[in-house]
């Protein structure tokens, strides 16, 4: 079972051709290794997944796999609105070595309880790799039930669910009844310390872009009970996990890695555009205060 800091890692790209940067996901990965994240989501949200087409998607993947070769776990964002396409996303993920995939629920189609059911269990029974659901009613406009995800858990390969809500009573719900060999994930950073003191596995974490080394601390801490220690740490990142999404994922946070030098400024795809100049000084004022930029 993966357990810890999970980032949701951006995809850099190269200003103009907005080409993949690989030189700076390598800086990236290696950056992640050595400040103790436990593992990482290559091309989910946060890694644009939606502005890729399937050939950089699964090149991305595969180059997050080599890279990291092993000393971290790569968990691949494989999850589609088309079920024939998140099973041709999820075994090309395993084709390349990746050591899990995490899929969303179907967004825009809004599938019934019924039919989420059947679409995680065509993928599950086509692909054997290790699977984590992703419920995040916010983006999809649809949302997975406490019942659904459970029936889905006594299922071979579904392991275990990155929970987005930021409820907590349905994350208890959840790890009450899924069972201890079923991972619970926040992915909800402002609530994530307190989803892992209540059972929680980990955080598949935004904020982990910025800080990894701080991440991981903190979901030590609340995995390991001290909720004293997790507290602490949150409350000091209390203030990035809140200007992290001032605009629409990835877009402060791209913004905020360029500052800190560690990406190209404007790298982002259409139809997401630079954060806008409105929200900058708030940005810039939160990595200031925590010694990130001066």
């Amino acid at each position: 079972m993966i357990v810890g800091s999970i980032v949701a890692l951006v995809t850099p790209m190269v200003p103009g051709s907005l080409d993949v940067d690989f030189p700076a996901l390598a800086r990236l990965i290696e950056w992640h290794i050595a400040s103790g994240t436990d593992a990482i989501v290559a091309v989910g949200t946060t890694g644009e997944s939606a502005t890729l087409d399937m050939k950089e998607h699964l090149k991305v993947i595969e180059y997050c796999v080599e890279t990291a070769a092993g000393r971290v776990p790569i968990i691949a964002g494989t999850g589609a609105n088309s079920t024939r396409e998140a099973i041709e996303l999820t075994a090309g993920a395993h084709r390349v070595g990746a050591d899990a995939c995490l899929l969303v629920v179907p967004y825009y189609n809004k599938p019934t309880q019924q039919g989420l059911y059947a679409h995680f269990k065509a993928v599950a029974e086509a692909v054997p790799v290790p699977q984590i659901l992703y419920n995040v009613p916010s983006r999809t406009a649809c949302d997975m039930a406490a019942d659904t995800v459970c029936q889905l858990a006594t299922l071979e390969y579904i392991v275990g669910i990155k929970e987005a809500t930021g409820d907590l009573d349905r994350g208890r719900e959840i790890i009450a009844g899924c069972g201890d060999d079923f991972a619970v994930y926040s992915g909800d950073d402002a609530t994530a310390a307190q989803l892992m003191l209540l059972g929680g596995k980990g955080n598949v974490s935004v904020t982990a872009n910025i800080v990894p080394a701080e991440m991981h601390q903190l979901c030590l801490a609340a995995i390991e009970g001290d909720r004293e220690r997790a507290e602490t740490l949150d409350n000091k990142l209390a203030r990035l996990h809140e200007v992290l999404f001032v605009e629409a994922n990835p877009i402060p946070v791209k913004w905020a890695l360029a500052e800190m030098g560690y990406i190209a400024h404007d790298a982002i795809r259409l139809p997401m555009t630079p954060l806008s100049d409105s929200y900058r000084d708030q940005v810039r004022t939160a990595l200031r205060d925590l010694g990130l930029v001066s």
